[in-house]
């Protein structure tokens, strides 16, 4: 495929879907209009629009909402770094607008994800529409999965509706994107095969890669270690020089990306980090907050990549584009599984831990007991995963964040955003907001 080549059908395809979707504002948006009719000729098109919608309508901001409550970004108009408390509570209100337009764009995305699913269901299988299906899929379970860290249980929607729906629980929340994933592991194309090592297309092993990290997210250890090692083991999948994979270059390591292409986006997270006088320009509206800073050693080869100080003011230095472009995404990186398999195994997942450190410039640790172990996986995490939206859950489903946030027991859920509380009235909101 040819992302420049069909992204002006693409494009057309997203607008004339969008119009129906904006019947979106006159329901909750865990209520759904129905869709239209698709034929086979759209299909690809649609697709296309599928991509664009999943990863613009929740907004830059969703992809660093984690970081932004989980300690490691402040306001840049911070003077000492201090503040961070109030700086996460601020955001973690039911009015602010992040935790509203994260919860809008994720079913503003699922609109156009079912209607894709139920028109394919009504075609004639073969293989492309089969591989179609698989790709719907993961988007659906990558939606449900950033709405359940975020929010706790949400309302499913199988198919699209206007009917107003209560929350789901959790539990019934992670089993749906279990199902989802499972077919899409079964149906979108392989990584190596129909795609050709081309990692900004969704593909079984992205699908495999999500589902690894869900089972973590559950605590089902020994299957989130099976998934992650299988995708270790792949021939195909290596780790890489980091720098690639925040700078668009070819590499080994990349399982599943958001192109985030300038037609097709105006995503570009680097203006919130980079100041006015970097040469990439920005309005640097966040920064690393000090600890950030500090916690890349001279030999780590991820620091200059991670973060960098220009003109005195530190800076987030993952996303480059300025204010001129857009930055890719990245969704999910073999160095992820690394670390996943290391953690679900505990101690027994040592060499997976060290071969990633190794990778990384850095040397070996050796942990005398399972606590010390976790908490090194969860450092070296922060390291890894800076910026890309894992800390505060990190720390939330370790049972971390309130001593080491200092935040309310009620912030390790975000708020049910209160323009949906008014609209139905079937939703409850998290305790103690």
């Amino acid at each position: 495929m040819n992302n420049i080549k069909i992204m002006s059908l693409g494009l057309l395809v997203l607008m004339l879907a969008s119009a129906c979707g904006n019947q979106l504002d006159l329901y909750p948006r865990s209520a759904v209009s129905s869709e239209s009719d698709l034929t086979e000729d759209d299909v690809e098109s649609f697709l296309i629009g599928v991509y664009q919608s999943v990863q613009n309508d929740p907004g830059r901001e969703s992809y660093i909402l984690p970081d932004l409550v989980g300690g490691d970004l402040n306001s840049a108009g911070s003077t000492n770094g201090g503040g961070t408390n109030a700086f996460i509570s601020n955001i973690l209100r039911p009015e602010h607008g992040y935790v509203n337009s994260s919860w809008k764009g994720y079913y503003e995305a699922l609109y156009q994800v079912n209607t894709l699913i139920a028109n394919v269901k009504e075609m004639t299988p073969s293989d492309r529409i089969n591989q179609v299906n698989g790709t719907a899929h993961y988007f659906r379970a990558y939606i449900y999965y950033n709405l359940l860290i975020k929010f706790g249980g949400v309302p499913i929607i199988r198919e699209n509706t206007q009917e107003k729906l209560p929350r789901n629980s959790a539990e019934e929340v992670w089993q749906f994107i279990e199902e989802d994933l499972s077919v899409a592991i079964e149906q979108a194309p392989d990584f190596n095969g129909e795609l050709g090592g081309d990692f900004n297309y969704v593909s079984s092993q992205a699908a495999k890669a999500l589902m690894a990290r869900a089972k973590l997210g559950q605590g089902k250890m020994d299957e989130a270690a099976t998934l992650s090692e299988e995708l270790i083991n792949s021939p195909y999948l290596s780790l890489d020089s980091f720098d690639k994979m925040f700078r668009r270059q070819d590499n080994s390591e990349l399982i599943f990306a958001f192109v985030n292409l300038t037609i097709e986006s105006s995503i570009n997270l680097s203006t919130l980090f980079y100041t006015y006088a970097h040469p990439q320009s920005g309005s640097y509206v966040f920064k690393p907050n000090p600890w950030a800073m500090e916690m890349f050693s001279g030999s780590d080869l991820r620091a200059e990549v991670s973060v960098d100080t220009y003109d005195g003011l530190d800076v987030v230095n993952k996303y480059p584009s300025g204010q001129t472009g857009t930055d890719q995404l990245n969704v999910s990186r073999l160095a992820e599984m690394y670390l996943i398999s290391a953690e679900a195994q505990g101690l027994a997942g040592l060499d997976r831990l060290n071969e990633l450190r190794e990778a990384r410039g850095l040397g070996p640790v050796s942990p005398s007991n399972e606590e010390d172990y976790l908490e090194l996986v969860l450092e070296e995490r922060r390291r890894e995963l800076f910026a890309e939206g894992f800390r505060w859950v990190d720390l939330v489903r370790t049972g971390k964040a309130v001593e080491e946030l200092g935040i309310q027991q009620r912030e390790t859920l975000m708020p049910i955003p209160e323009t949906e509380l008014l609209l139905n009235e079937k939703l409850e909101q998290n305790p103690g907001y």
